[in-house]
């Protein structure tokens, strides 16, 4: 079964009906069907590279102005400094609406599965929801650590029973490093106009 001549006939037949010219041909890492080897790419991996969607998370690329707006919209709601907002994503995802953690965290500001669960969130992928999902969280942190934003960030962090039970930054290496670079990059982004 030859799947890159199925899929090239599909989008020539899609092109016909629509009248649009037909994409070029997408070469497909595929496994020699003899022997299995090959790359080793599933199908579902093989048609989200024809179609030019990332094999790893949710979707195309998303603009950085639809960030911008999501982050403002959801900072007002949430009643949280949209700086903060995005040092967060900054910090969790590099502001790729696509990034999973070796953890399972997903999206712009890497949500748990539990956590976006938790949060009514069905597809933590979704920048809308996603943004949505961790503005909520960060507000409640900011609430339950009565707006200590150092608190708050090493909660999102570390989870807030470690921080309540060290009484503020555990003393993780990586939640420390985590806890400077978002309040780094706050500073910066609040700087910003």
């Amino acid at each position: 079964m030859d799947i890159t001549s199925d899929i090239a006939a599909v989008q020539a037949r899609i092109a016909e009906i629509t009248g649009a010219s037909a994409p070029p041909p997408v070469p497909l890492a595929v496994p020699d069907s003899e022997s299995g080897a090959g790359s080793g790419a599933s199908f579902s991996q093989m048609v989200k590279q024809a179609l030019g969607s990332p094999a790893s998370g949710g979707g195309a690329p998303v603009p950085s102005a639809q960030i911008e707006s999501l982050v403002g919209a959801n900072a007002a709601a949430w009643q949280v400094d949209p700086a903060l907002v995005k040092a967060i994503i900054a910090n969790e995802s590099g502001f790729d609406p696509n990034a999973t953690s070796s953890t399972g965290a997903q999206g712009l500001m890497q949500l748990e599965p539990g956590t976006a669960t938790d949060l009514g969130i069905d597809n933590a992928y979704d920048p809308v929801q996603n943004i949505w999902g961790g503005t909520r969280y960060i507000r409640g942190l900011l609430d339950r650590f009565h707006g200590d934003m150092q608190k708050a960030v090493a909660a999102y962090n570390a989870g807030p029973a470690a921080v309540e039970q060290y009484g503020g930054v555990p003393p993780y290496a990586e939640t420390q490093n985590y806890v400077n670079n978002v309040l780094a990059s706050y500073q910066k982004y609040k700087q910003q106009p």
